[in-house]
């Protein structure tokens, strides 16, 4: 099928892609910037909504303390674990095809979860959605790229697509809480069908289809290997969690066992692959593996902050659903404006003072929470932490993700993005079940310690052990961006703010 847009994607080869006609830029290409914008917008929106809606999930559906991560880890594994195959996919059969198969997909997949009658088919649910999403949020990237083939307007799209993702986690806490408050936790699902629906009928109208030719072989090995693998990971840190079994159990051993061994299996098939879905010299180049490594162990520490905020505001606190959206908008504010003035200043110091900055704060940020009790006062307590953390990760986002891209050949830039990305995911699926393990035991161990107690302070005190983990997840991120991240501001690739 001939490719409507000729021109080259970024990241392929005049061998490897259509060839190159002048056709002038698209008349409707801001309308179509406008459709693939909404898209990204409902990816956003459904980590932010969902999170907002987790105690009602739980107690409606009787999900356990130790299994509701399930329901952000099934949609952040499944989305980062498929990735990097996303974006193969979308440039072999079409990016505008990809797009439409996403968008139908991440639909079904949600109203599947928005009428689950049982913890297991919403897990699977969110499996789903995040292994469309995996398909939809390339193919979104790579549309925009070939759509705006003026490095200014280029610019100007990514800015709005950026804007968008920021914006879209605020607006998702605070319509998150409204449906759940005012509707049902189910309709943080269902609210994706009819957006999805109205979306896909503007992208057959608007939207252009191109995508790469040539060799369209697949890394299945190395997608089988690399996706069991982090499953059996992930699994076998909440199995650990479960009451009964803890990490000296046959199957949690079993499961991490299993996990090293396909794990290990992926780097050298890897190695010999002859179209491998990771190629390793993007990886072991020291810049930007340091910059892959912190997005993992940022991921892996923020990801809990949402999870058990959300808990803290609600069943100790006693917030309704609306009001944690509001008590989490400063967090998505301080994202946003941090961003803006960390871009203004990268140019001028370089990355590598400003990733270290950042993370010291997201540091003290997280210790400061490690001291919250079930009678805090938001405003002083909970705030000015949740204000440190998000400046804090906006010093560091801004800046690794240019640090990702330093000496990148160009056929490579492609697949070092979606790493960036794919090591956030994959950080905070692991994150959030290592973390969801250490939080349940915390609170059965000082439920045991204080017979006479009241529960809330065994869920306090677990809070306090996670945000503590949480801390140390950071402070190893901060030795590593000081020991391996070495780059100067004259290091960075022009196109660095379209990886942010």
């Amino acid at each position: 099928m001939p490719a409507d847009n000729l021109t080259t994607p970024p990241g392929t080869t005049s061998s490897d892609a259509t060839p190159v006609v002048d056709t002038g830029p698209d008349p409707r290409r801001w309308l179509a910037l406008a459709v693939i914008a909404v898209a990204q917008l409902m990816i956003v929106l459904d980590v932010s909504v969902v999170n907002i809606a987790l105690p009602d999930a739980g107690i409606d559906l009787g999900i356990s303390a130790a299994n509701i991560q399930w329901v952000v880890t099934a949609y952040t594994l499944a989305f980062g674990g498929l990735l990097l195959l996303g974006g193969r996919i979308a440039d072999f059969i079409g990016r505008k095809r990809a797009f439409l198969i996403g968008l139908a997909g991440f639909a079904g997949a949600s109203a599947l979860g928005g009428i689950a009658p049982n913890q297991e088919l919403l897990f699977a649910a969110r499996g789903l959605q995040g292994a469309f999403a995996a398909l939809l949020a390339p193919a979104a990237l790579s549309l925009l790229a070939v759509t705006f083939t003026d490095a200014k307007e280029r610019a100007r799209a990514f800015a709005v697509f950026g804007a968008i993702s920021g914006g879209g986690a605020a607006i998702g806490l605070i319509l998150g809480g409204v449906l759940t408050e005012y509707a049902s936790w189910r309709w943080t699902l269902g609210i994706n069908v009819p957006i999805a629906a109205l979306t896909m009928v503007l992208a057959v109208v608007l939207v252009k289809e191109s995508r790469a030719t040539g060799d369209r072989r697949y890394d299945v090995p190395g997608v089988l290997l690399s996706t069991l693998g982090l499953v059996s990971l992930v699994y076998g840190f909440s199995k650990a969690a479960e009451e009964g079994v803890g990490w000296s159990d046959p199957v949690t051993l079993g499961l991490l066992a299993v996990a090293a061994v396909l794990l290990v299996s992926f780097v050298l098939y890897e190695r010999r692959a002859s179209h491998p879905l990771l190629p390793l010299r993007v990886v072991l180049d020291r810049i930007r593996g340091g910059s892959y490594l912190v997005f993992l162990l940022v991921g892996a520490g923020i990801f809990a902050i949402f999870l058990f905020l959300t808990f803290y505001f609600q069943q100790t606190l006693g917030y309704s659903p609306l009001e944690s959206g509001f008590a989490f908008l400063p967090f998505s504010g301080g994202i946003i404006v941090g961003a803006g003035i960390v871009s203004q200043l990268l140019p001028r110091v370089g990355p590598r003072p400003l990733i270290i900055a950042g993370l010291a704060l997201g540091v003290l940020g997280m210790l400061w929470l490690t001291q919250i009790e079930s009678t805090s006062a938001y405003v002083t307590e909970v705030l000015p932490a949740e204000i440190a953390i998000s400046f804090g990760m906006a010093a560091v986002f801004v800046p690794a993700s240019s640090t990702a891209l330093v000496g990148v050949a160009e056929h490579d830039a492609g697949i070092a993005s979606a790493v960036l990305n794919t090591s956030q995911q994959v950080g905070g699926s692991l994150g959030l079940a290592l973390l969801s393990t250490f939080y349940a035991s915390a609170v059965t161990g000082h439920l045991a310690d204080n017979p006479g107690e009241a529960p809330g302070e065994a869920f306090v005190h677990g809070y306090h052990v996670a945000f503590l983990w949480g801390a140390v997840f950071l402070a190893v991120a901060l030795v590593i961006a000081a020991v391996l991240i070495s780059a100067k501001k004259d290091d960075l690739p022009a196109d660095a703010a379209m990886a942010v």
